[in-house]
């Protein structure tokens, strides 16, 4: 992509959605140099209008060709939107970023997390690139943040990770679900679940996402294959389990690493204090680590709660906490634009 100083034409498609939304705000909070934005959505988001610095922006609906002129799309419309319209973009010499599954493990498309491994963000335009960049799930980005120092620092050979998410990953009417169902439960009527398999209100589900033949779900076999792109490790040990929870913003992880080397706690403390994009908040005993409540809106991912596995001194406990919404999507997606704009190293 060439850089331009001036600015770039920006497109965000699924700009209604609750990521699209996000993405817009992110461009603006960020001062992203954008110099046209152009916002599309589905035909039942398009004549809405959007606010970006001031200014009222109508969103578009998104029809069969792709428009001509846009340098950088922010695609968060789907896998199915993504699969048929990010060529077409791209081959109008767009760079597109896509949010959705549907690119993550094609071998020519770079699968990124800026903290994580930047330089595979300019191979998008090469020769044997498609011009597409796919954002990670949500869950994965932010434990390959906290995975990346230490498998710099003593190698990794396996984590078993559980993951806690909020219905935000389920979208707007994921939290519409939750806010409805609580306010009917404290009103002795039924919590009638429409986008989640049960009630989710004051409860745990163990299931996100289509269950495979292997008794995993996608969304956990996800957080398998992506991490082992991401951190270019293809024969890492992953273990996952995904569960949503009554939680409207942030993804918690609960992670069990083994090293390749010995490790301790506070020989992690200090691989994490070094990474970029992490913040520890580890004092137990004053009751400090992450939580998901205080960190929505937030951009970093936190790491906290770190102790040595009982068994193993190669082995560590500690739990992640990170915006779904921010870190684990539109940050993400608008931190790779940057990229972009600021070159290769």
């Amino acid at each position: 992509m060439q850089i331009k100083e001036d600015g770039y034409v920006v497109a965000v498609v699924g700009a209604t959605g609750a990521v699209g939304r996000e993405m817009i705000k992110t461009l603006e909070a960020r001062d992203f140099p954008v110099k046209e934005l152009r916002l599309f959505a589905s035909a039942r988001g398009a004549g809405e209008e959007i606010v970006f610095h001031g200014e009222d922006l109508k969103v578009v609906e998104l029809g069969d060709e792709a428009p001509d002129g846009v340098d950088i799309a922010l695609f968060s419309a789907g896998g199915s939107v993504s699969k048929e319209m990010a060529p077409k973009f791209a081959a109008k010499g767009a760079v597109v970023i896509d949010n959705s599954s549907a690119w993550r493990m094609d071998p020519a498309v770079p699968l990124v997390v800026p903290e994580v491994n930047p330089a595979e963000a300019f191979k998008a335009s090469t020769a044997a690139g498609k011009g597409i960049i796919a954002n990670p799930n949500c869950s994965t980005i932010q434990l390959v943040v906290a995975l990346k120092p230490l498998s710099d620092a003593f190698g990794l050979e396996r984590v078993v990770v559980s993951t806690y998410q909020s219905v935000s990953g389920a979208g707007q009417k994921g939290v519409a679900e939750l806010s409805d169902q609580v306010v009917a439960l404290f009103n002795h009527k039924e919590a009638d679940p429409k986008v989640m398999p049960h009630p989710i209100a004051f409860n745990c589900i163990p299931s996100i996402g289509t269950f495979l033949d292997n008794g995993y779900t996608d969304e956990e076999w996800k957080l398998v294959q992506e991490s082992r792109k991401i951190l270019a490790l293809p024969s890492l040990k992953v273990s996952p389990t995904a569960v949503r929870v009554p939680v409207f913003s942030c993804h918690s992880e609960a992670v069990n690493v083994t090293c390749s080397r010995k490790v301790t706690p506070k020989a992690a403390a200090a691989a994490f204090h070094n990474a970029e994009g992490l913040v520890i908040q580890d004092m137990p005993a004053e009751q400090v680590y992450p939580m998901p409540f205080p960190l929505a809106g937030s951009d970093d991912v936190y790491v906290g709660r770190i102790r040595q596995d009982p068994d193993d001194d190669c082995a560590l406990n500690f739990w992640v906490v990170a915006d779904n919404l921010r870190k684990g999507a539109a940050l993400n997606a608008v931190q790779i634009a940057e990229l972009l704009h600021e070159g290769p190293e």
